[in-house]
């Protein structure tokens, strides 16, 4: 190796190390998903995937740095280089993966209709028709909604919140969201008095996904591989199961 190829190989080897000791950014949305992940006054975030996200850095010996991104620009945020893997709660469908990879997942749920209190409406295309039906934008519950509803009413908001503001304010008959998420506005204060659970809709694994997993660029098969395995080793240990008992009463991994 004369001079020239020596400086070259130096400044690349520099380079690549210089790359993996920066902090692994990890994307989390910017609207509060209790409890998931909810951010603070000061905008430090707490919530159960904000915790199941540390353990898996922890397992897998990376430095990672959570950054708050706006739902909707959470793909292309990770698509332009801003972010490298998205927690946030991100479903694992057909359509995403033609765009990013997944990782295994690390919990999987149904999608709920609530309604009103006393309400008759159904989680089913007749049982909705001529209703209005909350969805947050550019969710999986859009999707399904605009594909099943198609004689209801389709409200879009930013966030779930929103929608579940609606609801609780009766400018809308019901809103569809992840399970679990809406079992915990049903059991708040404002909840428990002015809605119910009408039941989960029938799944379509094409549009509600297969599970949440770690979104990440494709080609990043490293990264891939360490966080399947810290996602199976802290499974395994008992990890993951002390953290979700601070959350949950029940197996949130799924089947």
């Amino acid at each position: 190796m004369n001079r020239k190829q020596l400086v070259l190989f130096t400044g690349l080897t520099l380079a690549s190390l210089s790359a993996l000791a920066q902090p692994l950014r990890i994307g989390v949305a910017t609207e509060p998903y209790p409890p998931f992940a909810v951010a603070d006054a000061a905008g430090h975030y707490s919530g159960w995937e904000i915790d199941i996200t540390k353990a898996v850095c922890a397992q897998a010996k990376l430095d990672c740095q959570f950054v708050a991104v706006a739902w909707d620009g959470i793909i292309p945020s990770l698509l332009a280089d801003k972010i490298d893997v998205i927690a946030a709660s991100l479903s694992i469908t057909d359509e995403r993966s033609q765009v990013i990879d997944f990782s295994d997942k690390y919990y999987q749920t149904g999608a709920m209709l609530a309604v009103a209190a006393g309400s008759d409406i159904k989680p089913t295309p007749a049982g909705v028709a001529g209703h209005k039906i909350g969805v947050q934008s550019g969710s999986i519950h859009q999707a399904y909604a605009l594909q099943y509803f198609k004689g209801a009413t389709i409200q879009e908001y930013q966030t779930q919140d929103e929608a579940d503001q609606d609801l609780f304010a009766g400018r809308i008959d019901g809103t569809l969201a992840d399970a679990l998420v809406l079992e915990t506005f049903l059991k708040s204060d404002e909840g428990k008095g002015c809605c119910s659970d009408a039941g989960l809709v029938a799944q379509d694994d094409a549009l509600l996904g297969k599970g949440i997993g770690f979104g990440l660029r494709k080609g990043n098969d490293a990264l891939k591989a360490s966080l399947n395995q810290a996602i199976q080793a802290i499974r395994a240990d008992g990890t993951y199961d002390k953290i979700t008992a601070q959350y949950f009463n029940f197996n949130i991994y799924g089947e």
